[in-house]
């Protein structure tokens, strides 16, 4: 008999019926109460077997961890917290898991242990929680942007560029690291390389995206990213998943609309279609919080995420921002990390969350940064001190966007990337763009895990991708 989902058993169960149930082996009690589940919910199934009529050799097969097929008939369940179980006419174990050797045994393990077994810890229900929902907001991001009209764009991985002019890229090569090919004046010669010059792994798909806007109008990439950062912390990592739509003839208040409706649309996303899930990290966050005092305490998951929701962003400008965190208590009590004394400061993780989660208690967009402390491309305000920049500030995370206008005035360009040390020959085709066409145009980058931060109320970046990659960690 053809498999049945256990997702779909649960939906729309007919008693009295006979299915097949596969998957693994979460609990086995008393030698009778079989707790399966096969990854496509997070509520098991308890099929029921008669051990009497067993083998016992086949019995203790039946592990925490194993694989199998089940056979029955669907009864209504006399226990707890399940509408119906299944009773076992046949089984086949699939797949044995020596309980001596399987290390998800039935307790709760630490974040910092399941890291370890990364290969393994899908099989746990927070992990299977995080990666349905992470499944979820995927499809939540290309639907939106499909519905608006936009154009998915595969941006270039192997870059010859560096498009934040921070220099902290993967190198790509097959030269022989032995035996380096040397120039003259004893630099490595690349044009020995395979595409004849200096390549790295990108670290955005902007310049590249907003070649295809100035063209197709609006179009968005979603893909992987790289950031050499030798940064071990909870916030970073060395490859994510970056979404970064760009659209001709937006200014950086459609830029900032945009923003908030995307934000707006994925969080409703999550709370509409992965209710079970959701409620799950929500409890485990709840019982997480109680050993924490008080005042760490995070707003409840579910209560978080309506917050965004229902919630209209604030929009000021960082000069306002800075005026506002100067007067803080925090900052003139000194209970600021990092204080704030002048305007032109680099905002922390601490002063944005103290405008959202202490000052405004909203999500907060702020405009207009000072040009010293931001990319290139963003577009030169008439003051020549500040960009036509935006972020976007959420409970609980800080920055969760960054975006801005970009500047499409060609000798202004010139002008800063000659400020930012960037050799013009290598952005000769971005420049081309002004040269042919241009018009005004706005885009933004939102970092997936960061927003899967957010959505499951997890505090650890390396919890809400499959297999992180962080500095001396690339296993898996």
């Amino acid at each position: 008999m053809k498999r049945i989902k256990i997702i779909d058993l649960i939906a729309k169960p007919t008693i009295g019926s006979e299915v097949t149930i596969k998957g693994w082996v979460r609990t086995f009690r008393s030698n009778r109460f079989i707790a399966i589940n096969d990854g496509s919910t997070i509520n098991n199934i308890q099929a029921v077997v008669d051990y009497e009529k067993i083998e016992e050799s086949l019995l203790k097969r039946i592990t925490t961890g194993s694989s199998i097929s089940v056979f029955g008939k669907v009864i209504e369940s006399q226990g707890k917290g399940q509408s119906i179980e299944i009773e076992v006419k046949s089984f086949e174990i699939l797949g044995d898991a020596n309980p001596e050797e399987f290390p998800l045994q039935p307790k709760k393990h630490s974040l910092e242990f399941l890291r370890e077994i990364a290969h393994l810890r899908f099989r746990t229900n927070t992990f299977g929680a995080i990666s349905r929902v992470r499944h979820s907001m995927i499809f939540a991001i290309h639907k939106f942007f499909n519905d608006k009209g936009f154009f998915n764009i595969h941006t270039p991985i192997i870059t010859g560029s560096d498009a934040e002019g921070a220099g902290e890229m993967f190198r790509v090569t097959t030269l022989n690291l032995n035996k380096l090919p040397k120039t003259d004046t004893g630099n490595i010669d690349f044009k020995e390389d395979f595409f004849g010059k200096e390549t790295n792994l990108t670290v955005s798909g902007q310049l590249e995206a907003e070649l295809a806007a100035l063209a197709l109008g609006q179009v968005y990439t979603f893909g992987p990213t790289f950031r050499a950062e030798n940064s071990n912390t909870t916030r970073h990592l060395a490859e994510f998943w970056m979404i970064e739509p760009e659209v001709a003839f937006n200014d950086l208040n459609d830029n900032m609309d945009l923003a908030e409706e995307m934000l707006k649309y994925c969080v409703k996303y999550a709370l509409d279609n992965c209710t079970e899930d959701i409620n799950f990290l929500a409890a485990r966050l709840e019982d997480e919080d109680k050993s924490k005092p008080k005042e760490q305490r995070s707003l409840p998951l579910i209560e978080k995420l309506r917050f965004v929701v229902e919630n209209d962003f604030v929009r000021l400008t960082y000069t306002e921002a800075i005026e506002i965190l100067k007067r803080s208590k925090p900052n003139q009590n000194g209970q600021f990390k990092y204080q704030i004394k002048d305007w032109g400061a680099d905002l922390q993780s601490e002063h944005e969350r103290f405008l959202v989660e202490k000052e405004f208690k909203k999500p907060v967009i702020l405009t207009d940064y000072p040009s010293e402390i931001k990319a290139f491309y963003m577009r030169q305000n008439d003051d020549n001190k500040t960009v036509r920049a935006m972020d976007i500030l959420f409970p609980g995370i800080g920055e969760i966007v960054g975006g801005s206008q970009r500047e499409e005035r060609m000798e202004i360009l010139k002008q800063k990337i000659k400020k930012f040390n960037i050799p013009e020959e290598s952005v000769w085709w971005y420049l081309e763009t002004r040269k042919f066409g241009t018009v005004p145009h706005a885009g933004f980058g939102l970092g997936f895990e960061r927003l899967m931060l957010f959505v499951t109320g997890m505090t650890n970046i390396r919890d809400v991708i499959p297999f992180p990659r962080t500095p001396k960690n690339a296993e898996f």
